[in-house]
Order: structure tokens, then sequence, then C-alpha cells
């Protein structure tokens, strides 16, 4: 298996991961994730799966400054429910990152279910991103949005992405329109990482 060269370079989410330390998971408690590790989770790379990295990535450093955020310590609440569009994708990589799960989550360790991670990834949130990230301990929260539009498609996808979409390119169209796609999911990682333009942080006051 050879992931594209790009996924290494994309920004790492470098987290404590207090129950890792409890289990001995990991020798000092901490837990790097990849891009990569989106990927293999979603199963594909596109901008909703950068979408979901970035606005997690920016959200936990808005939350955090130069401490390590706490996975398990944060708590999602995403806009749209859960079977609309991207959200279930969105959802998966912002638990991955966090930790936060919705009522399927791990109930926790012992009678004070210490560690628990259940009803920490809520959806129908009223807030105006795609969505929110709170400090369970701090209360401080932020909502994030996104505007791809500012990391737009080549414009031979016009072309290329109703045949690739119907099954009737050729070959080398469909090499092409998968070079094209990643390209641009390189652009967002690599290039637009921090860009306010296409990553929006606003103070979620509740």
């Amino acid at each position: 298996m050879t992931f594209p060269a790009f996924f290494d370079e994309a920004p790492a989410v470098r987290l404590r991961e207090p129950l890792a330390a409890f289990l001995g998971a990991t020798s000092d408690g901490t837990i790097e994730y990849r891009y990569a590790d989106a990927v293999r989770l979603a199963g594909h790379s596109c901008p909703a799966v950068a979408s979901a990295w970035l606005m997690v990535a920016n959200g936990l450093s808005y939350l955090y400054d130069d401490e390590l955020p706490e996975r398990g310590n944060i708590e999602v609440a995403m806009r749209d429910a859960r079977d609309y569009a991207t959200t279930g994708v969105l959802a998966s990589i912002a638990t991955l990152l966090t930790g936060a799960a919705a009522e399927t989550g791990f109930q926790g360790i012992g009678p004070t279910h210490r560690f628990a991670r259940m009803s920490q990834l809520s959806f129908n949130a009223e807030i105006d991103g795609r969505l929110a990230l709170r400090r369970r301990d701090t209360g401080k929260g932020v909502v994030v949005d996104i505007n791809t539009d500012c990391v737009p498609h080549d414009p031979a996808m016009a072309n290329l992405m109703p045949k690739a979409v119907a099954g009737t390119a050729t070959p080398d169209e469909q090499a092409h329109f998968a070079r094209l796609w990643q390209e641009r999911v390189q652009r967002m990682l690599i290039e637009h990482h921090d860009d306010p333009k296409l990553v929006h942080l606003y103070d979620w006051a509740q």
C-alpha cells in the first residue's frame, strides 16, 4: 500500500490520551495522529476528509494554544443530522482525533465510568459552523466552519468529473481525474492548512 507522499507532509495532531496511559498502551500517554490515519478510517482521501482533519486540528489549536490537547476531554457538536451529506464522515474523523463518541461510545471503566467517551458527540446542534468543540475542563469552546471554494478544483475537472462519476472515462482520463482530485486535497492540507479563508474559527459561548 502506497499513499501519496503529501500525506506525510500534512499537519499532524498530537494529543495526551489518559486512557492509553492508564492501560499502558503508550509509554508517555501521548498519541500522534497523521492524515493517513483519517484516510484509513474513511477508506479514501477527499476534500471532506481533509476538511474534517483541518477543522478539528485548527479547533484543537484554538482551544489549547501550546498545550497538548487531551483526548477524551473534548465534546463535539455537529450542526447537521448524522445522516445528512458528509456529516457522518466528518463526525467519524472528529471521533478519531478527540475521542468524543455518540451513545455507542466507550462507557468507561469501573463504577465511576472513568475515561467514558459516550454521548460526548452530538448532532443537530444550533451552531453557525459545521462543527464545534468544547473543553470539558474549562468550558472553552470554538465553532469551526470551512469554505472549500477558496481552494477550487482544477478547471480540467469540469470535463473529467462527469465522465469519472458515470464510469465512462478512459483509463488515462480516470488517472488524470484521480491525480487532480488529490492535488486539490494536497493544496488544502499543505498550502492552506491554517488559512483563515479556508478554516473559520469563532468563540463558542454557551
